[in-house]
């Protein structure tokens, strides 16, 4: 685990092959927030990887949004995304839990055309199809808000999980 200074210290792709990670499939991020080293603490480096977010265009968003796996998906999942979902309760379903996470998927999927991002570690399995339910009820532009909400708070343990 790296501290802070060894992160600061890294060069570009370093940095991104490590940092990458904290934003599932979207290295794109730690690449360009590189240039804003060195980082004073994991909350600058957080905030400053979310501004990389927050100014990129919607295209972009709307891709790392996409990155992520569908709940209770077992396909193709990082190793984050696996341990996440796995702390979540996801990988111990039953087959009526399984097909409700499917549907549930499927559906939101449909209405908004990316997965249902939630912070898996922040929620259990009840908790998670609630706020589908809930979600559902937004228009596109405040679910991508809320999705990306979500990102960081994934981004921020992810972090902190990673840096001493």
């Amino acid at each position: 685990m790296p501290k802070l200074a060894e992160i600061n210290a890294l060069g570009r792709n370093e940095f991104t092959s490590v940092v990458g990670p904290v934003f599932e499939n979207s290295p794109w991020i730690a690449e360009r927030a590189w240039a804003n080293r060195p980082f004073a603490s994991v909350t600058d480096l957080h905030a400053k990887l979310c501004a990389i977010v927050d100014a990129a265009s919607t295209r972009e968003k709307l891709s790392l949004v996409g990155a992520h796996p569908d709940l209770a998906d077992r396909l193709d999942l990082t190793a984050e995304s696996e341990r996440e979902q796995r702390s979540a309760g996801l990988r111990e379903l039953t087959d009526d839990e399984l097909a409700r996470f499917r549907h549930a998927n499927r559906g939101y999927r449909e209405k908004f055309g990316f997965p249902f991002v939630i912070c898996a570690r922040m929620n259990d399995k009840q908790t998670m199809l609630d706020a589908f339910a809930a979600r559902l009820q937004n228009p596109p532009e405040v679910e991508l808000n809320t999705a990306l909400s979500e990102i960081f708070k994934i981004a921020k343990l992810r972090l902190m999980d990673l840096i001493e």
